[in-house]
């Protein structure tokens, strides 16, 4: 049966998911189609689910939620800070207590499906949503019906690593205001976007001015940071999903080395790997077909 041209859209609504989180979610679709829960990365907003993608997967017979990862845009920020020398020793490898980890952000998903009364949905994330979705999968199988870790990796050192002209924009400090986080924004997003799909700088920008408006926090980013940095090697346990497994990578991705994304599709049995030539450590608009049939062939196999 032909879905609708016209997609319905939530507004923004708020879910209490426990130890005083509450995350700011949305959905795309009808809620009779298969549930589908959008993880985004490492300081991302909801909306760096491009909603024209959100519509796509919705067409193709999903019902899309995505959210805002607790510290980003309008979910719980956490109080405190994090000391710079955390993340420095972290980079290295030192020993670190996060103020929370990777199984943290994953019980968070978990929670906001628990809010939407849905006992299991197909859930898709990138890079640091990426590991949470891996993590989800490892922790409660059952709860998954099929799982796409996009452009991330297995938690393991040797494998998914940025490329070193990145550290600099990743630790240094930065200037507060809107205006100076548009212009870092716009020229990190530079180094580490798909030269195959480059995308116009006023839509860039727009992104970042719409981001900042949002919600930032530096120290959410951090405590974010942290999190992904002290994260176990999944590689073993990944061994055991037996869910059906999408991995996306793209061939020019910066952030997140591909070698990331060939041992997280090893790791996996039967996972299929997608590697675009290309992409980088984005999802541009021309990818959005090629994205949408690849998550729903994957949800077809469940």
């Amino acid at each position: 049966m032909p879905r609708p041209a016209t997609i319905p859209v939530s507004e923004e609504l708020f879910a209490p998911v426990g130890h005083g989180i509450e995350l700011c979610y949305q959905t795309y679709g009808e809620p009779d189609g298969d549930p589908l829960l959008l993880v985004m990365g490492l300081g991302g907003p909801m909306t760096w689910w491009d909603p024209e993608l959100c519509a796509s997967l919705a067409r193709a017979g999903f019902y899309v939620i995505r959210y805002d990862n607790r510290d980003v845009g309008r979910s719980t920020v956490l109080p405190g800070r994090v000391g710079r020398s955390a993340l420095v020793r972290a980079f290295a490898g030192g020993r670190v207590r996060p103020p929370y980890t990777m199984a943290d952000l994953a019980d968070d998903a978990f929670g906001l499906l628990d809010h939407l009364g849905l006992e299991s949905a197909h859930v898709a994330g990138v890079s640091m949503g990426g590991m949470i979705a891996q993590t989800m999968a490892i922790a409660r199988p059952d709860r998954l019906r099929s799982l796409t870790s996009i452009m991330s990796t297995t938690g393991k050192r040797t494998v998914g690593w940025q490329h070193p002209s990145l550290l600099p924009g990743l630790i240094g400090n930065r200037r507060p205001g809107r205006e100076a986080y548009v212009r870092t924004s716009t020229a990190f997003w530079k180094l580490i976007g798909s030269p195959a799909y480059p995308q116009p700088q006023e839509q860039v920008e727009k992104r970042a001015g719409d981001t900042f408006d949002r919600g930032v926090s530096a120290s959410g980013v951090m405590r974010q940071m942290l999190a992904v940095l002290t994260q176990p090697n999944r590689s073993t346990r990944l061994r055991a999903v037996r869910v059906p497994a999408l991995v996306v990578h793209g061939l020019a991705d910066k952030m997140v080395h591909v070698s990331g994304g060939r041992a997280t599709a090893a790791a996996i049995p039967h996972a299929e790997l997608l590697l675009i030539a290309g992409m980088g450590h984005d999802l541009p608009p021309a990818l959005f077909e090629t994205i949408t049939a690849a998550i729903r062939r994957t949800a077809d196999r469940d």
